[in-house]
């Protein structure tokens, strides 16, 4: 059985084909530039060439992307976007052209441009990482597929961004207390989660999809790291290079977190948070008027920081920024791999919103393999 799990984030999209029967560390692997970052190569080759530039396809993640139309505009060349491939920038489309310079055209106005470059956008792009196995003679045929995406959500006009998503990181756990209430099969994502819809609506799959929030899935993951799993209690930190979100959790159930911007942090910043956060006195006020997104406290409790052996878990491509921390930090690495975390707490999400694959996965996590080497089982 394959299962492909995709975890994308703002630098890379980090990918992993894990084949049930045999070990996990023998699973398929690549950690390629994410779809935002190939985007802004486009946008920007077609800046060198001085060419106006349609947006087509879906609403996918921004970040690189958008400072690169942005770039282009004050270039002096066009940017023209249909209204979905235009929300990957906001989803205030009359706000994108009157303050941003975007033009918002139909998808039939759309198709009248010329002397254009066409860019497509979208997160997912399952052709190409098939493509890509197949060169290395690997049929790319998966019984499950996991896509794990950072979704704002849709706010309201009149709503912040960051209030809106941690709204919804706070109403999840209030209704399931645990980190696979962020993921939800491809007919099941809420309506509000635009980009996660995004890629439901573009993947095409004859196969169950499930999508998941990036940053709870890359604390599933580390949960898979034995030496993580050894204390009831821990503290798990994120470092995403946009985001970071720290979990506190008691046998997998969440006690609080907080969800901030990474570059509006430094180590000692980071490390007060993570204090506050342990000791149960962090507010979701404070972190929001830090220009972050909020913090949850659902068990006062404190966590021993300062007890000896306690370690603060870290992964994400920022972790280095607790390097040499006070806090003693560990840095996970489940099943061997730093840059996966994200792919395991997908193969978990899928575990269990996908009953009948499930069971092959929790085995082949959990060591009940067959012990040969991948040419031993492989027909």
């Amino acid at each position: 059985m394959q299962i492909l799990t995709v975890d994308i984030g703002t630098g890379t999209q980090d990918i992993y084909v894990l084949r049930t029967g045999m070990s996990p560390e023998n699973g398929l692997k690549l950690v390629m530039p994410s779809p935002t970052m190939l985007t802004r190569r486009k946008i920007q080759a077609a800046t060198e060439q001085e060419t106006d530039i349609l947006l087509t396809g879906v609403t996918m993640g921004g970040g690189p992307n958008h400072w690169a139309a942005e770039d282009h505009l004050r270039a002096d060349f066009n940017v023209y976007a249909t209204p979905s491939a235009a929300r990957s920038f906001n989803d205030d489309v009359d706000l994108l052209q009157r303050e941003m310079g975007i033009t918002v055209v139909s998808e039939d106005e759309a198709l009248s441009l010329k002397d254009v470059r066409k860019i497509v956008l979208r997160d997912f792009d399952f052709e190409a990482i098939a493509n890509s196995f197949d060169a290395f003679a690997v049929k790319l045929d998966p019984d499950a597929v996991g896509v794990a995406v950072f979704d704002h959500g849709e706010a309201p006009p009149d709503v912040s961004d960051r209030k809106f998503r941690f709204d919804f990181l706070a109403a999840r756990l209030q209704e399931q207390n645990r980190l696979s209430a962020f993921a939800f099969l491809s007919d099941q994502v809420p309506p509000a989660l635009t980009r996660m819809k995004a890629v439901a609506a573009s993947a095409q799959l004859d196969c169950p999809l499930v999508l998941m929030d990036t940053a709870p899935a890359a604390v599933l993951g580390a949960l898979q790291d034995r030496r993580v799993t050894a204390r009831a209690r821990s503290l798990i930190v994120n470092l995403g290079n946009l985001h970071t979100l720290a979990f506190r959790l008691h046998d997998q159930r969440v006690e609080g977190l907080f969800e901030h911007h990474t570059g509006l942090l430094d180590q000692p910043h980071l490390e007060r948070l993570l204090r506050e956060l342990a000791a149960g006195t962090l507010r979701r006020e404070q972190v929001f008027a830090e220009n972050g997104h909020g913090a949850l406290i659902l068990e006062s409790d404190p966590l021993p920081l300062d007890e000896p052996g306690f370690e603060v878990v870290v992964t994400g491509p920022r972790r280095s920024m607790l390097a040499d921390s006070r806090l003693r930090p560990y840095f996970a690495v489940p099943h061997g791999d730093m840059m996966l975390t994200g792919c395991f707490g997908l193969l978990s999400a899928i575990t269990d919103h996908v009953p009948g694959v499930g069971t092959e996965i929790s085995a082949t996590l959990a060591g009940d393999y067959n012990g040969n080497a991948p040419w031993e089982t492989e027909a």
